[in-house]
C-alpha cells in the first residue's frame, strides 16, 4: 500500500514579504490594538503582550482563573489578523494524534492518507492544558520549537505565521499535570488578563449580545503583513551593550542564591526578540535599556524553575515575579 498525503501550502515556500518599518506599522498596530478592545475591556497592557508575542514569533501561557477572557482574547487576535484558528480543549483522554492529526485508509484512493490535526492553524488555542497527560503535552514540544510535526517519519511543516496560546489555572490542582520546565520554556510570554476594574466590568455587563458573540471584530491585518512586521522586527538594531545587558540578567538568574534553575539560552534570546518587539510597536528601530526591563518578567518568570525565599529557609515559592524584579534592580543599566 502506498502512503500518500494532502501537502499543505508551506508559506516559507513562498516570497517573504519586505520588512515593515517600525514607523509604516504603527497605523496597523493601533489598527489591530483598537480592534481587539472593542471586545476586551480595560486590559490595553496584556492586548500589547499578546500582540509583541505574536510580532516577536513566539507563543503565549496565560495563566489565570476562568472566565476572564482569556479564550476570547485569542479569537479577536485572530480573526483581527484574518488568520486561521482552532482551539484545543484539555483534558485528560486527550490524545497526541488528536492535536496533531492522524494517517488514515482512503478506500477511493486504495491509500494511507495523514489528515491534518487542529495544530495546523496561524493561531491554536489550547485551552487548560495542564489537564492533558504528559504524552499529550510533548506532542506540542516540536510543533512549537521548530513550526513543524513528525508523523510516521513523514515531516510537516506548519502555516506561516504560527502562534500557540495556552491556558492555565494555577489555582486548581485537582486533576492536573503540571507542566514541565521543558515545555514551559518553549512559551516565549507568560501572561496574567485578571479580573477587569469595576468601570470597564460595568461596561462589559451593559452589553446586550450574547457571550461570544464576535461579530463586531473584523479583519484589519492580512497575513502578509503580520510577517512583513515580524521580518521588521528582527530588524530592529540592538547594541552589543544591550546584548550584554541581557547576558548579564540571564547569567545573574543562574547564579542567584534565590533561583534553583536560572534562564536557559532559549530565554536570553527570547529576551533579545521580545525587547525588538517592544520597540518596534513602540515606533522605533532600535531598543532602549527600557525595552529589555519591560520584559524581563513576563519573559523569564516563568522559565526559572523554583524559587527559594528571600529568608533562606527550606520552603519555596512557584512565582519567580520577585526574583526577577530583584535582578533588575541590582544589574547595572548601560547609559
Amino acid at each position: 500500500m502506498q502512503l500518500t498525503r494532502e501537502t499543505p501550502k508551506d508559506p516559507r515556500q513562498a516570497m517573504i514579504p519586505e520588512a515593515l518599518p517600525a514607523a509604516s506599522a504603527q497605523a496597523h498596530l493601533d489598527l489591530l490594538e483598537q480592534n481587539i478592545e472593542r471586545v476586551i475591556k480595560g486590559k490595553n497592557s496584556v492586548v500589547r503582550m499578546a500582540i509583541i508575542g505574536l510580532l516577536a514569533g513566539g507563543h503565549v501561557l496565560f495563566e489565570d482563573v476562568p472566565g476572564v477572557g482569556k479564550t476570547t482574547l485569542s479569537q479577536c487576535l485572530a480573526l483581527s489578523v484574518n488568520l486561521s484558528f482552532q482551539r484545543i480543549q484539555g483534558t485528560s483522554d486527550r490524545l497526541p494524534s488528536d492535536i496533531l492529526g492522524v494517517t488514515v485508509f482512503d478506500t477511493e484512493k486504495k491509500a494511507f492518507t495523514f489528515r491534518e490535526g487542529p495544530i495546523f492553524a496561524n493561531i491554536v488555542l489550547v485551552d487548560e492544558i495542564n489537564r492533558t497527560t504528559p504524552k499529550t503535552q510533548s506532542a506540542l514540544l516540536e510543533a512549537m520549537n521548530t513550526a513543524q510535526v513528525s508523523i510516521e517519519r513523514v515531516t510537516y511543516e506548519l502555516p506561516q505565521p504560527f502562534l500557540v496560546i495556552a491556558t492555565q489555572n494555577p489555582y486548581d490542582s485537582h486533576g492536573t499535570f503540571p507542566l514541565p520546565k521543558s515545555q514551559l520554556d518553549r512559551f516565549m510570554l507568560r501572561l496574567h488578563l485578571g479580573h477587569p476594574d469595576v468601570e470597564f466590568e460595568r461596561e462589559i455587563l451593559r452589553d446586550v449580545r450574547r457571550p461570544g458573540d464576535l461579530s463586531m471584530v473584523r479583519p484589519v491585518l492580512s497575513s502578509e503583513e503580520v510577517i512583513a512586521m515580524q521580518t521588521g522586527v528582527r530588524q530592529v538594531k540592538v547594541e552589543d551593550s544591550l546584548l550584554d545587558y541581557i547576558v548579564s540578567l540571564i547569567n545573574a538568574t543562574r547564579n542567584s542564591t534565590m533561583i534553583e534553575l536560572g534562564g536557559s539560552t532559549r530565554a536570553a534570546l527570547a529576551l533579545r526578540n521580545c525587547a525588538q518587539a517592544h520597540a518596534y510597536i513602540n515606533s522605533r528601530d532600535y531598543c532602549i535599556p527600557d525595552d529589555v526591563k519591560s520584559m524581563a518578567v513576563p519573559v523569564l518568570a516563568h522559565r526559572l524553575g523554583i524559587i527559594r525565599t528571600f529568608e533562606d529557609t527550606a520552603a519555596y515559592v512557584g512565582e519567580g515575579s520577585t526574583a526577577v524584579f530583584s535582578i533588575l534592580e541590582d544589574t547595572p543599566v548601560p547609559i
